[in-house]
């Protein structure tokens, strides 16, 4: 059967004009990282109908990504993210025009991974401190609109960062503090009302030291749905989108929404009693 964009996507209509289908047809999507929450973004969006993406990642498939990540399946071990999710991508879109990255985004390839892009949106590993710092940083001097949802326990966590609103550096006030501590400052920052607190079973697999936690497949599909509906409406200039400091958590486990206002970010005396409270329940 031959593809055709608009019978493939048809089923958008009523929550989307034609006119706007055409115009996510031609809108380009950045994402780093195609692991726990990159990939499920990536097919989301060709789902939606964008058909123009620049992904990156550096890492291949293991078996310890079965649990949560879009492309991870027997057939997939050992093979690049990006080459995996790009012909999935594909698959739904034979029309995606996709610009891989296989060594991920440093300083030498910012640049292009940005070329031309309308948004982007992070799949960065939580670890990624270094990665995530540098593209935020560019987005904000380029005027590029990003999208965060966090997978926390088994709910998502939502920031925007908007062109000529607060950046990520002001939320989270990173500088050039030791990465132990920005990892502290990230966590509490992603989700200052802290719903997925209550029902962690086993604290001790939470080892930012190690940079590992636990994840689950629920909070990244979670926030790959609302990350789709948050660039729905960027891309498409509709709708109320809640920029930093206002953050939204979503947890599906307790049933709960939490919208949150940290004028500051972590310079907000909230927030500062939370990463106090986390340096000492980590022993740091």
């Amino acid at each position: 059967m031959d593809f055709n964009y608009q019978e493939a996507f048809s089923r958008n209509l009523g929550w989307v004009t034609e006119q706007e289908q055409a115009s996510l047809c031609n809108k380009r999507v950045a994402i780093a990282g195609m692991g726990g929450v990159g990939g499920f973004h990536l097919l989301t969006l060709a789902r939606l109908g964008v058909s123009k993406f620049n992904i990156a990642d550096l890492d291949s498939f293991e078996l310890a990504n079965f649990n949560r990540q879009a492309g991870a399946s027997m057939l997939t071990i050992g093979r690049d993210k990006v080459d995996v999710l790009a012909e999935q991508a594909r698959q739904i879109n034979p029309g995606c025009v996709i610009e891989t990255f296989p060594n991920g985004v440093d300083n030498n390839n910012v640049d292009q991974f940005f070329s031309d892009v309308d948004l982007y949106v992070d799949g960065l590993d939580f670890f990624a401190i270094e990665a995530r710092q540098m593209v935020f940083a560019h987005c904000h001097k380029h005027g590029i609109p990003a999208i965060t949802v966090a997978p926390l326990g088994m709910s998502a966590g939502l920031l925007n960062f908007l062109p000529g609103q607060m950046s990520f550096e002001d939320y989270f006030q990173w500088g050039d503090r030791p990465e132990l501590e920005k990892a502290i400052r990230f966590l509490v920052g992603l989700a200052p009302g802290l719903l997925h607190r209550h029902y962690l079973a086993d604290p001790g697999r939470v080892n930012l030291k190690a940079g590992k936690g636990p994840s689950t497949i629920m909070a990244c599909m979670l926030c790959a749905g609302i990350a789709g509906a948050e660039a729905l409406k960027i891309l498409l200039g509709r709708g109320k989108v809640w920029a930093a400091p206002h953050g939204i958590q979503f947890d599906a486990y307790r049933n709960r929404i939490a919208h949150t206002w940290r004028p500051g970010g972590n310079r907000n005396p909230v927030n500062r009693i939370a990463i106090a409270i986390a340096r000492r329940q980590l022993g740091i």
